[in-house]
């Protein structure tokens, strides 16, 4: 994973305190050896602020409690797009919603909860599967579907959902056009015109800010509760194993006799046995509270520990290739390497500011990405790609936001380019993939699948993947496999 090349939390005499205070504040042991990652989450804040140091910021947050809640929403995924993770989606579609409707046929009702939400795009996709398998019978069920989330700023996003391009890069145009109305730029935005989710899907959802902490200090309210389906993805991975397993216990403790709960872990977990059976699907594993309404343990309560700062490791860079126009690019082994066009490099005018680091690049890209100004995106990364063009994360945006503008043949370029430079790198692996199967060429993106099944198979299940909004080993490994095998059952 790479790490932001700022300043050295190390060097600030603050930092320690301030670090173990957010631990043991939030329960995110996920930052335990991540110094860089969270001081460069903190540094916005500061700037934001306008401090300077984290002795500093640490006195604002205990005189400013809304500051909290600023933190939190900063330091946790925050990116979200429609029908993410498709092998749980698939499973939804195929099993565990039409086995709900038939089980709850006699009440016409089902109570579904989307804890960490985000922008809403996970609940609303679930509303749109409701609305599908359900037709002309929807309005004689009481649907209520829930989304929960930290942060005020994406509650509110999800509550006027209305979103960019970049949301619904997964969509195929003709179901955008079903399920959203486009809409046009506002006079004298900067954003590019988007799409309105249609007001039969939106108003099926509601959402409150609600943290998953309150399952263990007992501040959940009571209508948290009855579920037949709890949807936790990118929440997990902030916690150590004993407040996961606590969580866990609290979210089984919620599900109705029969309920279903998917997690971000594709891997069956052998501390929930005891109240939740993990059910095996294809391309993702389930977990399920038994029929007979075996109550869960209560969860046990967690003393959150402030953690040891571990010292700042040395590391020596690996060399950068060099770019060749005519090498052999390893991830296809019989195509040519991407001839990558010569880019100028930008250097600094004497009195202005020092350029933009690449995390810096990165960051300013996935925020207007992720705000829908897919334009303002692509016109900052060729800004950032001007002064590091050898770096494959922003040559795998490229891919990625070349291909959400429909530049099919900028973006397999740029992704061929990413792996010229990082041929270990997972994700471009996985969205050459899917391009190529997009574009009518199964052996290809075979092949591309391939490799990110094998090397996201080679990690551990829950490692984090570069680039991979929060998506671990084991759930890419399961995704990429099952977009391979509906290519191969295709092709057969």
């Amino acid at each position: 994973m790479r790490r932001p090349t700022g300043p050295s939390p190390h060097a600030d005499p603050g930092y320690a305190a301030l670090k173990a205070q957010i631990v043991a504040r939030t329960g995110h042991h996920y930052y335990a050896d991540k110094d860089d990652l969270l001081f460069d989450r903190l540094r916005r804040r500061f700037k934001a602020r306008g401090v300077d140091s984290a002795a500093a910021y640490r006195a604002l947050l205990l005189a400013d409690a809304d500051e909290w809640a600023a933190l939190e929403a900063e330091i946790t995924i925050g990116e979200t797009f429609f029908f993410r993770y498709a092998e749980q989606f698939a499973a939804l579609r195929q099993t565990i919603l039409p086995g709900l409707i038939a089980a709850r046929e006699a009440q016409r009702s089902l109570r579904i909860w989307s804890a960490g939400c985000s922008t809403g795009a996970e609940p609303y996709s679930v509303a749109i599967l409701l609305h599908e398998l359900l037709g002309d019978a929807l309005p004689a069920w009481e649907i209520h579907i829930l989304g929960t989330d930290i942060s005020a700023e994406a509650l509110a996003t999800a509550r006027a959902a209305e979103y960019g391009r970049w949301a619904l890069r997964t969509l195929p145009h003709e179901e955008r056009l079903r399920h959203f109305r486009p809409t046009p730029a506002r006079p004298g935005a900067a954003r590019e015109g988007g799409y309105a989710l249609r007001p039969e899907f939106r108003r099926m959802v509601r959402f409150e800010r609600r943290n998953l902490m309150g399952l263990l200090d007992g501040s959940a309210p009571q209508h948290l509760d009855a579920f037949d389906l709890i949807l936790c993805r990118n929440v997990l991975i902030y916690f150590d194993a004993g407040t996961v397993a606590a969580i866990m216990r609290g979210l089984g403790r919620r599900l109705r006799a029969g309920g279903w709960l998917l997690i971000g872990h594709a891997e069956p977990n052998p501390a929930f046995a005891g109240w939740l059976s993990a059910v095996n699907l294809p391309g993702t594993v389930a977990y399920r509270r038994p029929e007979d309404g075996a109550t869960p343990p209560v969860p046990a309560a967690v003393v959150l520990q402030p953690v040891p700062v571990p010292a700042p490791a040395i590391t020596v860079p690996e060399p950068v290739p060099a770019l060749l126009r005519d090498g052999t690019d390893a991830s296809e082994g019989d195509r040519a390497a991407p001839i990558l066009l010569p880019v100028p490099v930008r250097t600094p005018d004497a009195g202005h500011s020092d350029p933009e680091t690449v995390e810096e690049s990165l960051d300013r890209v996935r925020a207007l990405a992720d705000a829908g100004d897919t334009g303002a995106a692509w016109r900052a990364l060729h800004g950032a790609l001007a002064l590091h063009p050898t770096d494959a994360a922003l040559r795998f945006y490229e891919g990625l936001l070349a291909r959400s503008l429909g530049r099919e043949v900028e973006a397999e370029r740029a992704l061929r380019a990413a792996l010229y430079l990082d041929g270990g790198f997972v994700m471009a692996h996985y969205h050459l993939g899917l391009l190529l199967a997009a574009l009518g060429r199964p052996a290809e993106a075979l092949r591309a699948l391939d490799n990110a099944v094998r090397l996201s198979q080679a990690l551990a299940p829950d490692a984090p993947l570069r680039e991979g909004d929060g998506a671990a080993a084991g759930d890419v490994a399961a995704g990429a496999a099952l977009a391979r095998d509906g290519i191969g059952r295709g092709a057969a």
